[in-house]
């Protein structure tokens, strides 16, 4: 390939890459009928989990406010994706938990980036393709299930 590249295009790349296999979920999601959801919501789907959390802890998850969060909540409660529940060991506290179209939609995008990771390894070749995973988990210190990109993007910092 002859000289380097800029710096500043290695993250862009990545990045690119990120969006490329969002935007294919985000493709068969509205496929499925699921058209309005957007990237962010998918950091709110991980961050409920299938064990359901409480709007102070999606707020702290997510890295935005405990009103940000529960405004986020109450659009997803409206379109059928989380509801609100007495919490089982706290009678002051509410929980927010997935109903079954919530679930759905972590299913079917783990199988549209497991999709996507199958036609990468196409392209690069199984092998390369799990050089590529394994130097990255050697660039990128800490937990890969960093949930707070929609705090970290926004303009609360």
């Amino acid at each position: 390939m002859g000289e380097s590249a800029p710096g500043h295009e290695l993250p862009l790349r990545l990045f690119a890459a990120f969006r490329a296999a969002v935007d294919a979920v985000h493709d068969d999601l509205a496929r499925a009928g699921h058209e309005h959801l957007r990237p962010m919501h998918g950091f709110v789907f991980q961050a409920i989990g299938t064990r359901g959390t409480t709007a102070v802890e999606l707020g702290a998850r997510l890295g935005v406010s405990k009103q940000a969060a529960g405004k986020t909540i109450a659009a997803l409660e409206r379109q059928g994706y989380v509801e609100r529940a007495p919490d089982p060991h706290d009678a002051r506290r509410k929980a927010v938990r997935l109903t079954d179209a919530g679930r759905d939609v972590l299913d079917r995008s783990a199988r549209t980036f497991a999709r996507v990771r199958a036609q990468w390894a196409d392209t690069l070749g199984p092998d390369r393709l799990e050089r590529l995973e394994a130097d990255l988990a050697d660039l990128t210190p800490g937990e890969i299930w960093r949930l707070d990109a929609p705090g970290w993007f926004g303009p609360e910092r």
